[in-house]
């Protein structure tokens, strides 16, 4: 008895040590174009899109663990790998691609961040300002521990989703019917949503930052076990969020036959229909995701960049051991925050056409992904099995046919 306390004891410090790199990635997904893309589900096509849910968080599990099995096993970075194995042309344009999708990512977070603050009458000149700064200070003047002690904090926040979700008070028996027998809506909306989903729920982002992160917290092959429920525990929590989030705005804006276009606009219109503390728990969960995410997207597309290119990084280094590596997060952040100060700059086309093209360059990562993780050579014992390959193959397929519709659609609208 004795000896199964101690081995139960000493497996839940080797999960407490090893926990972050998972429920952080999967959790900062739920940003701010993550809120605007569920915010617009749930209030445009009602809980329709509701069942789209559940295969997607098949999908981002095996995929993100994949991404976090290939730094334990091999503890190099995505990025590392496919340029060791692709070669440096195909990884520069890589890169670029994945820069221009994860700049109006950085973008939009920093747009959320003023738009969550404007709700409580704070100006985005102060606001916007100030947030860069702090993402700033708290990634280049940290180290790895410290930094990701303040991210698994702000995961915590994300509950303000849960109680907007319930103060909504939702028809819980049509969801679950909803659920159950879905209605598939053949329009050019319909599949862009689909894509945007896809896209804000499995990232291409998201798996270069959770292979660097579990490189740099150092997980060895022996502490997997434990750290992969990191990863799963993770994707669950974030896709139960995003659940909340279509479910507030179903329940109320579409309901009530209101549209938006952003996910301030949600927040605003909550108010009279479920209430001002649901609405402000909704801007409350807005401001906190775009500050997270603010700090982890310039970071990850740091990390990518700085590995596919061949230079040193990681948080634990200082600005003149890796200055491409700082530089890069440092110039994202100014760009990022800058472009929100612009008068008359198109944030709502910057945020949702972000999300779009996650979905659109997705297939690409995975294809990558797919090739490195099956290669004995690189894995060894550690390579797919069946069931994970007939899944990750399915989700590339499927990505590729969602984004094909909807540019079919678009070209050849349905009547």
């Amino acid at each position: 008895m004795r000896r199964r306390r101690n081995k139960l004891l000493r497996n839940i410090l080797i999960f407490l040590a090893v926990m972050g790199p998972g429920i952080i990635t999967a959790n900062v997904d739920n940003d701010a174009g993550g809120i605007t893309t569920y915010s617009l589900a749930g209030a445009h096509f009602g809980y329709s899109l509701i069942w789209f849910l559940i295969p997607i968080t098949l999908a981002l599990v095996v995929i993100q663990e994949i991404c976090s099995r290939m730094g334990v096993v091999t503890g190099k970075g995505l990025a590392d790998l496919i340029r060791e194995n692709f070669g440096v042309k195909v990884t520069f344009y890589t890169m670029l691609a994945l820069f221009a999708v994860n700049l109006g990512n950085i973008v939009a977070e920093f747009a959320g961040v003023a738009a969550s603050l404007e709700i409580f009458g704070v100006s985005k000149y102060i606001s916007v300002p100030l947030a860069g700064i702090f993402v700033w200070w708290l990634v280049v003047k940290g180290t790895y521990k410290s930094v990701e002690k303040v991210f698994l904090t702000a995961c915590v926040f994300y509950i303000a989703y849960v109680v907007s979700g319930f103060l909504a008070q939702p028809p819980w028996q049509e969801i679950t019917k909803e659920v159950v027998f879905p209605k598939f809506k053949f329009k050019p909306s319909y599949f862009v949503m689909l894509v945007a989903i896809a896209g804000t729920t499995i990232a291409p982002w998201m798996q270069f930052y959770l292979q660097s992160s579990i490189v740099e917290k150092g997980i060895k092959v022996r502490e997997y076990k434990l750290a992969r429920w990191d990863v799963i525990g993770g994707c669950i929590l974030a896709v139960v969020i995003a659940f909340f989030i279509v479910v507030a705005c179903a329940a109320t804006l579409f309901k009530a036959g209101i549209r938006i276009e952003t996910a301030k606009d949600a927040a605003l219109a909550l108010k009279p229909l479920a209430g001002k503390y649901c609405s402000w728990l909704f801007a409350f969960g807005l401001f906190n995701a775009s500050l997270f995410a603010a700090s982890i997207l310039p970071l990850s597309t740091a990390y990518s960049f700085c590995e596919g290119m061949g230079w040193e990084t990681g948080v634990d280094k200082r600005f003149k051991e890796a200055p491409q590596f700082f530089g890069l997060y440092t110039a994202l952040i100014i760009i990022g925050a800058g472009s929100v100060l612009l008068p008359n700059f198109p944030l709502l086309d910057m945020m949702y056409i972000s999300q779009v093209g996650n979905g659109i360059l997705l297939p690409f990562i995975l294809i990558f992904m797919l090739f490195l993780v099956n290669n004995k050579d690189i894995m060894g014992e550690h390579i797919n099995s069946k069931i994970y390959n007939i899944i990750s193959w399915l989700t590339v397929v499927i990505m590729i046919i969602l984004t094909s519709f909807m540019i079919i659609s678009y070209l050849f609208p349905i009547s």
